[in-house]
């Protein structure tokens, strides 16, 4: 009898274990920031005017801006998570990211591994190069280099639809795309408009255009799919900041225009 109680405990003690290891593995991300006081956000800052140091090196951006306030109306501190845009998703699956706020364009490619929220901005992407350059139009950059960033949207938008004879050269980051085009790598890059903007205004003497536009697309906040509860936060948290201006102050502020209407890409 004494045998059959001591099985009994050890039976209840083994299903209360299970039961809150059941409970740990459950457990949102939301809880554990609260818990943790702090957030960990994805952030490129090699992309201005999204993400960058300033000459203090401190990080500034538009990117950089919608972290805090993430951060800020959850009531935690910030804790940036450096990436570039192919290690986004692996950082943000590994956990080493709770969310990723890093102009993260919305595909069906990475919808299949991770969530996104409503969209906060949008991007117009195009090819640029030097004004002296014959480039006009898609079919131009046939037997041309032409940079983009390696897993990311320009690659994923420009490489199915270039021309035959176009060479797709790949880089791990925009600062590096960058400074290929300008030291004569490459005939031209696919990047986001206002990049390409920036791109021209820092280095005049480059003398540098945006030739064509090859898609628009939507960016949003990146998720994991087993976060419901912080998934419904952050779209609550777009919602209310797309409706009190804060995310068009901020679109204005970095990207000198007008925040597009957003509700086309929900």
């Amino acid at each position: 009898m004494k045998s059959l109680l001591n099985i009994t405990k050890k039976i209840a003690v083994l299903a209360l274990g299970l039961a809150c290891m059941a409970q740990v593995v459950h457990a949102d991300t939301l809880d554990e920031i609260k818990a943790r006081k702090v957030i960990r956000i994805a952030l490129d800052l090699g992309t201005p005017p999204f993400g960058s140091t300033d000459a203090k090196m401190q990080p500034q951006g538009s990117d950089y801006d919608t972290a805090k306030l993430i951060a800020k109306d959850l009531g935690v501190e910030l804790q940036i998570v450096e990436v570039t845009g192919p290690n986004r998703i692996p950082f943000l699956m590994t956990k080493k990211a709770d969310i990723v706020v890093s102009s993260f364009s919305i595909t069906p490619e990475r919808m299949k591994a991770v969530q996104f929220s409503k969209p906060y901005g949008a991007l117009d992407f195009v090819v640029a190069a030097p004004k002296s350059s014959p480039i006009k139009e898609l079919k131009d950059i046939a037997g041309k280099r032409v940079g983009v960033v390696r897993g990311n949207i320009q690659d994923m938008r420009l490489t199915p639809i270039a021309p035959q004879g176009t060479t797709i050269v790949r880089f791990d980051d925009d600062a590096t795309t960058a400074t290929a085009l300008l030291s004569g790598q490459i005939d031209a890059i696919c990047t986001p408009s206002i990049v390409a903007n920036a791109l021209a205004k820092q280095n005049p003497g480059k003398n540098l255009e945006n030739k064509f536009s090859i898609a628009a697309t939507a960016y949003a906040v990146g998720l994991r799919k087993d976060d419901p509860a912080l998934t419904a936060w952050i779209n609550k948290w777009v919602d209310t900041n797309r409706q009190n201006g804060q995310l068009a102050a901020i679109y204005k502020k970095w990207i000198g225009s007008d925040l597009p209407d957003l509700t086309q890409f929900d």
